[in-house]
């Protein structure tokens, strides 16, 4: 399905060469042109740098030899014309600048402005930087001079407005090559591209906003969308008050399996959760060692000694949807316990250990949510961190794809795949939640959230939502030292805000 600017623009990704088609298309309408684009490409920056930083004076404005370079020479040139004080410099072969490029440049030049080349070595003097270096066409490592600039640029401390995307970040993936920008503020065109959004790119783009450029709504309908941003929990009836008659049966019973000897913190923290969620009951089915004591530090919880899958049978008869994983080990008793859930209809959201003993043994099904982690996806895609991490779309794909159900890449910008839908980011969430317990509370909160009747995929988009947006929230006061055992309550909030 296409997406119009009308039907939700924001929500919408598009691929580098997905935006250069739309680009194309714009262009070819009668009234427009790709001058008129760079035209608005550029005031539209020059506005956005005047709101943002009113004080200055002093403009820098570096610029590559393509389109980037062209919606560059427009913003140096409005930025004269308001009496500001622009340096303009140039780097690449300037006889390769041809087309609505040249043209700006040519425009540029007649107010008398001179274009100087960068020099390595030389530092940078500004009040704002102007990143036009490189554009969406970037696919090899950033090197020479123009790997000399990015850094230059970085090491200054000036602020920086990148225009389109950082120069050196993928506009697809999201990785550096080589070297990137680190951006104050990102005015990406036409359409938010994926690489914005998941990866390296949250060290790069600061904050994202987007010019549209006027692009008519009949444009977009003919392109279907690379992948889809979360801008809101999808909670569907969960948004609304609850019956004032309604009792805990009502609002679904979580079982969570997991906790094996020395880690009954994890499924603990799971349950927790899943009741500050909305779970009607949460029942914990943990090894003997410390099921008794489980419930004294949280007594809502019903704790459950499981020695073996016999044990396990009556609990899952009575609940609706069953967790797997947090801290349940890979001996023998997270082995069995493990066979005996899959051989359950009940949904599932599988995570941690279970997750890794799913990759000795790949199997797929329907009705479950897998959670991994980079390290998790990696040995479930029998590859390496490395290469998930160096395309995370393309990996969360072919997880869906291998082992069916809704699966959720963890990590900066989480992403969230279903079969052939377009992949859901999210940009919620910050490094302060780069710590223990983290990924039990995400299972805890993406099972009662199925429990109380959210769909598969709407439940994993949802719970990674309300996840990033809770420790955002946390993070007000702080990132370092923000705990996995703060997000419950701060999920209360965010759930019952949304």
């Amino acid at each position: 399905m296409a997406h119009t600017p009308e039907s939700q623009p924001d929500y919408w990704l598009y691929s580098a060469a997905q935006c250069r088609h739309l680009d194309h298309l714009a262009g070819a309408l009668p009234g427009i042109s790709e001058a008129l684009l760079m035209e608005r490409a550029g005031a539209a920056a020059f506005a956005l740098l005047r709101q943002r930083w009113p004080q200055a004076y002093r403009i820098l404005v570096l610029c590559g030899t393509g389109n980037n370079g062209g919606d560059g020479f427009v913003v140096a040139r409005l930025a004269h014309e308001a009496g500001l004080a622009v340096k303009l410099l140039q780097l690449g072969d300037p006889d390769r600048i041809g087309g609505a490029a040249r043209a700006a440049l040519d425009a540029l030049l007649a107010t008398g402005i001179e274009v100087q080349p960068f020099v390595p070595g030389r530092a940078l003097e500004a009040d704002v930087l102007v990143d036009a270096l490189l554009g969406t066409g970037l696919e090899r490592p950033v090197e020479g001079d123009w790997r000399a600039a990015l850094e230059a640029m970085n090491a200054s401390a000036i602020p920086c407005l990148a225009l389109d995307l950082p120069s050196g970040l993928h506009a697809d993936r999201g990785t550096v090559l080589g070297a990137a920008v680190c951006a104050d503020v990102t005015l990406t065109f036409i359409g938010r591209k994926p690489g914005l959004y998941t990866g390296q790119a949250a060290d790069h783009v600061g904050e994202v906003q987007l010019a549209g450029l006027e692009v008519p709504a009949a444009v977009y309908e003919q392109v279907t969308a690379a992948a889809r941003l979360l801008t809101a929990p999808p909670l569907g009836p969960l948004a609304r008050p609850r019956r004032r008659a309604s009792h805990k049966g009502e609002h679904g019973h979580v079982l969570i399996l997991g906790g094996a000897p020395g880690m009954p913190g994890a499924v603990r923290l799971a349950g927790e959760v899943a009741l500050r969620a909305g779970a009607g009951l949460v029942s914990l089915a943990t090894h003997p060692d410390h099921a008794a004591w489980l419930p004294m530090t949280r007594p809502e919880l019903m704790s459950h000694a499981v020695a073996g899958p016999r044990d396990l049978a009556p609990l899952l008869a009575r609940a609706d949807v069953l967790a797997i994983g947090p801290g349940l080990g890979q001996d023998a008793w997270g082995q069995a316990l493990l066979a005996a859930a899959l051989e359950t209809d009940l949904p599932l959201v599988v995570d941690a250990d279970a997750l890794n003993l799913l990759a000795r043994e790949p199997l797929a099904r329907g009705n479950w949510i897998l959670t991994p982690h980079p390290g998790e996806a990696a040995r479930l895609l029998g590859t390496t961190v490395t290469e998930v991490e160096a395309d995370r779309y393309a990996a969360v794909r072919a997880l869906a794809e291998r082992y069916g159900g809704t699966v959720v890449l963890k990590g900066a910008g989480s992403l969230v795949a279903t079969g052939k839908a377009a992949v859901a980011v999210c940009d919620r969430g910050n490094p302060g939640m780069a710590s223990g317990g983290m990924g039990d509370v995400l299972t805890g909160l993406i099972t009662a959230l199925r429990a109380q009747g959210l769909e598969e995929t709407a439940a994993a988009e949802a719970g990674v939502w309300l996840h990033g947006a809770a420790g955002d929230a946390g993070a007000r006061e702080g990132e370092r030292g923000l705990l996995a055992g703060d997000l419950p309550a701060l999920l209360r909030a965010e759930l019952n805000r949304a």
